[in-house]
């Protein structure tokens, strides 16, 4: 089984209020983003919430959806990425589809071709790839659960897969939705233009 993994526990200083919560299209970026990897087939989809938490489950609709609150959300994405691999462990887990709030719109068939790259090479990461840039999401093999939950808190994830670059995937995808990184209220406001 790969489940999905939605890192959006940050404080989103940048952007002055909760990606989570951010509107497109009448629906939040964290609903966007469930319903995109419920549709591609993900049926384990996890959410880790930290800064405002109580009023994102007040105000998004996550049925069906495993939230994991972070306590230790200040000490960066890290702590998420490992919170949200406690919770979603069991024996049947074979990888996760890590996502980042602030990217809604990768699309479902991106979602499924990085399922099936899995599934057909079983290496240790899946990168999708726009015009020669690496996006999110990415799968990430169980084989390395164990490196990640490890990592201290200024240690990205990166720290880990680097080191995997010759067991890793690139899947190149018609889709800069991998690409569109909603960080700051001039990306939302392009956006909402769209």
């Amino acid at each position: 089984m790969i489940a999905g993994l939605i890192l959006a526990a940050g404080e989103s200083s940048r952007m002055g209020q909760d990606k989570a919560l951010l509107i497109y299209q009448g629906r939040t970026f964290l609903e966007t983003i469930v319903a995109t990897l419920h549709k591609a087939g993900i049926e384990r989809v996890a959410a880790v919430l930290g800064h405002h938490a109580e009023q994102i489950l007040q105000a998004v609709k996550l049925e069906g959806v495993e939230t994991v609150i972070n306590r230790d959300y200040v000490r960066g994405q890290t702590s998420s990425l490992q919170a949200g691999l406690r919770a979603l462990e069991s024996p049947s887990l074979e990888a996760i589809m890590l996502c980042l709030v602030d990217h809604p719109l990768v699309s479902v068939e991106t979602v499924r071709a990085l399922i099936a790259s899995f599934r057909e090479r079983g290496t240790h990461v899946v990168i999708p790839i726009f015009r020669n840039q690496r996006g999110h999401p990415v799968v990430i093999s169980r084989t390395l659960f164990e490196e990640l939950l490890r990592l201290s808190p200024d240690e990205g994830a990166d720290t880990v897969i680097r080191k995997y670059r010759d067991a890793t995937q690139f899947v190149e995808v018609d889709d800069q939705g991998i690409l569109l990184d909603v960080d700051d209220s001039e990306a939302y406001r392009r956006l909402s233009e769209t």
